[in-house]
């Protein structure tokens, strides 16, 4: 917007403006005059903020959660949120929210518990940090879900979990929440017997798809991505395809979940990447329009985001809103999921990325990010 001089800037102030504000206000009218700067920004202004979650702190927390609530008692699913701090339980959009459009959890089950079944309108997304053992049944498939491996339920499909194994099961939930709360389209429904049983073989889509990207034939025609479960092991070996060449200067050695049918990303609404970062890599900044929450799978090192650095190790969570700054290094070989809000973007055309131009491409840190749990 253009800059508004000192004359019009006093006229605004000026009685016979903000009475006649006030007396349109009382009808439940509004002055663009005075949203115009609030609204209309030059550049993306989110009031999301960058932020990061310790593994020791979630660990205790959840701990402390294990000895109030079950699946049984006390809600369907364990599952502890990040609140970003920006986003208030004031504003319409901030209730769950860890950016702007982004809903992410660690959900803990403990060995033979059971959550059950129900589906709902919001697209859902797993990234498992720790444990094997427990499964997830989606429409009646059971998928075994080991550590690193990325795992989808689609919109309206019926799903719950159950634990088999001997030790706790932790990992990430990414859900569209606040986009679908926003846009007023959630629906939600409890499967009436509890956890669904399965009626096809376990790992279904997983063996069907034993050669990776050879994909059956017929499944070009699915919308909804068709397979469930995408192993650790097989991520890592496309990874190290991508190291026989130069690292990309901006993401490092990095790999999209995508559906098979479509090359779409997997969830229709939430983008996901693993990333390789080597020991002693740094990437160079960049921004862009969409947000984006991280899980350090392994390694440390350090993200810059705004000209704070943000010390990360295996198990941390931190964000980087759109439109930040952001760059990382890694003290030690480390593996980062992500998961973005990217496809939303797409879909408006609102994405936009820039380089950091200056002093080679490095931001000039300027503080560190301090917590209490810290």
């Amino acid at each position: 917007m253009a800059e508004v001089n000192p004359e019009v800037q006093e006229f605004m102030k000026s009685s016979i403006v903000t009475d006649y504000t006030k007396d349109i206000q009382q009808y439940n009218l509004g002055p663009l005059w005075e949203a115009i700067p609030t609204i209309m920004h030059k550049t993306p202004k989110p009031q999301a903020q960058a932020y990061l979650w310790s593994d020791e702190l979630i660990k205790k927390k959840m701990a402390e959660a294990a000895q109030i609530f079950t699946p049984e008692r006390g809600g369907e699913r364990r599952a502890i949120y990040f609140q970003n701090p920006g986003l208030t339980y004031r504003e319409p959009w901030g209730w769950g929210s860890t950016t702007q459009t982004i809903y992410a959890a660690v959900q803990m089950l403990l060995p033979g518990e059971k959550a059950p079944s129900h589906r709902h309108s919001q697209s859902a997304l797993r990234f498992i940090s720790e444990g094997s053992g427990a499964y997830t049944i989606v429409q009646g498939e059971r998928i075994f879900m080991e550590e690193g491996d990325f795992l989808i339920t689609p919109k309206n499909l019926w799903h719950g979990h159950a634990h088999l194994g001997t030790e706790p099961m932790y990992w990430m939930d990414a859900l569209d929440i606040p986009t679908i709360y926003a846009i007023g389209g959630t629906f939600f429904e409890p499967y009436e017997d509890g956890l669904q049983q399965p009626d096809i073989p376990d790992n279904f889509s997983e063996r069907r798809y034993r050669g990776g990207m050879v994909r059956p034939v017929g499944d070009d025609k699915f919308t909804v991505a068709p397979l469930a479960n995408y192993k650790w092991d097989r991520t890592v070996e496309g990874i190290k395809g991508l190291m026989e060449f130069d690292p990309d200067p901006h993401h490092g050695y990095a790999v999209e979940y995508i559906n098979p049918s479509t090359g779409k990303s997997a969830n229709p609404t939430l983008g996901t990447r693993m990333q390789h970062l080597p020991h002693g890599f740094k990437t160079k900044a960049l921004r862009h329009t969409h947000s984006t929450v991280y899980q350090v799978h392994k390694g440390s090192g350090h993200t810059v985001i705004n000209g704070i650095r943000f010390d990360w190790k295996k198990g941390d969570y931190f964000v980087v809103p759109n439109w930040a700054w952001y760059e990382h290094s890694a003290s030690e070989d480390s593996y980062l999921f992500s998961v973005n809000d990217l496809p939303i973007m797409n879909r408006f055309d609102l994405e936009q990325e820039q380089s950091f131009d200056e002093n080679n491409g490095h931001q000039k840190i300027t503080g560190e990010f301090k917590a209490d749990f810290r």
